[in-house]
């Protein structure tokens, strides 16, 4: 069993919300988390046919049997339910009623801002993170880049080239089918292949549709399917002018690096020491330990990369107010001499606003330096938090 980080934050979220409901991929530890954090509440998985066909049938009687709270699995299975659960908890809103869990972010937000806006807590749990992770005992880098962060895998000793395998078959022909009816399986499977080939890079959706045999508009469809059901995300790059964000290309990242590697084709950590994808995987796994800190907190950050005009880049903003920290991420082991230029130049042209600089590293030294902090990838979590 690993511990979460989130657990204290989801015992308190019950505390002053009528629901409480969480989001992240299948597999990610939602179910166990709950049970764990509630264990006396009746638990009621909408996945069962039957439980399913009931909560659509009449979902009054099913909730009147809940009448005390309950966590209730997989929610968007049956969307309508959250209506009738509004209206329970106007009724009768003490805290913590009810505990929801659902893998879909899209569909499931747009119907709780419909239904549950102002009654819910939202939060998200992602897969585990390097700090959670490091209740398992030591995992080298290239390790924890072929595993990634399911639980299952560590807790069951896994081989992850067999549960990610499985992981993606199961998500193409369940989670996919229910968000859209999808009829070119091959291309798509390309088409995700193709994305984890470009992970830490900008997305160029054009490129990656010729790429394929689909469309621009294909490409944006599943683009958005891939983010809905939690595979991948996008990092927007940071303009003063925040209308600009929204429209330049972003970065491409996915939500468990393990998962990425496999689509790459490596089937064994040993694979990763020579491949020329390590240090855009690593990239990527910096990058989610720093979400996933933030997500673990119940937060939810706003994220960026910076690229100036010479081609000089920031891994990461971290926009904390009106000043900036700006991270770069390598995946050496050592600190060298010209790591940080990059940042340096990019601190001149943005001036008052960038305030202080780090580098994220496979190292194992944490060292505070006079502009700058270097900070050991497994250390992220300890960074933010100012430890």
């Amino acid at each position: 069993m690993f511990p979460r980080h989130i657990l204290p934050v989801l015992q308190d979220r019950a505390r002053h919300q009528p629901v409480v409901t969480i989001t992240g991929p299948r597999q990610s530890g939602k179910t166990t988390l709950c049970r764990m954090a509630f264990p006396d509440r009746p638990y009621v998985n909408l996945e069962q046919p039957d439980t399913r066909e009931f909560a659509r049938s009449d979902p009054r009687a099913f909730l009147d049997r809940l009448r005390d709270g309950a966590i209730i699995d997989e929610i968007q299975r049956v969307p309508d339910l959250l209506s009738w659960i509004q209206v329970d908890v106007d009724a009768n809103p003490a805290p913590g009623r009810y505990i929801l869990t659902g893998s879909h972010q899209f569909e499931l937000s747009r119907h709780i801002a419909q239904s549950l806006a102002g009654r819910t807590a939202l939060l998200r749990l992602l897969p585990l993170s390097m700090a959670e992770l490091a209740a398992a005992g030591p995992l080298s880098t290239d390790e924890l880049l072929h595993r990634g962060g399911y639980p299952r895998i560590h807790a069951d000793h896994l081989d992850p080239a067999v549960a990610l395998g499985d992981y993606f078959e199961t998500y193409v022909q369940r989670d996919l089918r229910e968000l859209v009816q999808l009829r070119h399986l091959a291309e798509f499977e390309r088409f995700v292949r193709l994305a984890a080939g470009r992970v830490g890079q900008l997305l160029n959706l054009q490129s990656l549709a010729a790429d394929t045999g689909v469309s621009g508009h294909t490409a944006r469809e599943w683009i958005t399917l891939l983010e809905a059901s939690f595979i991948v995300f996008r990092l927007p790059p940071w303009f003063a002018n925040i209308g600009k964000r929204l429209v330049k290309s972003p970065k491409l990242y996915f939500h468990d690096v393990g998962l990425a590697s496999w689509l790459v084709g490596i089937r064994q950590s040993e694979h990763l020491a020579a491949h020329p994808l390590r240090g855009h995987l690593f990239e990527n796994l910096a990058v989610l330990e720093v979400l996933k800190t933030y997500s673990n907190a119940g937060e939810r950050p706003d994220l960026h990369f910076f690229r100036d005009s010479a081609g000089n880049e920031a891994d990461l903003v971290l926009e904390n107010g009106s000043t900036l920290t700006l991270v770069e991420i390598k995946s050496a082991r050592s600190v060298a001499s010209d790591a940080m230029r990059a940042l340096a130049a990019i601190r001149r042209g943005l001036g008052e606003r960038a305030t202080w600089s780090a580098l994220v590293y496979d190292g194992s030294d944490a060292q505070r330096r006079s502009d700058y902090d270097v900070v050991p990838c497994r250390e992220v979590r300890r960074w933010l938090a100012g430890e």
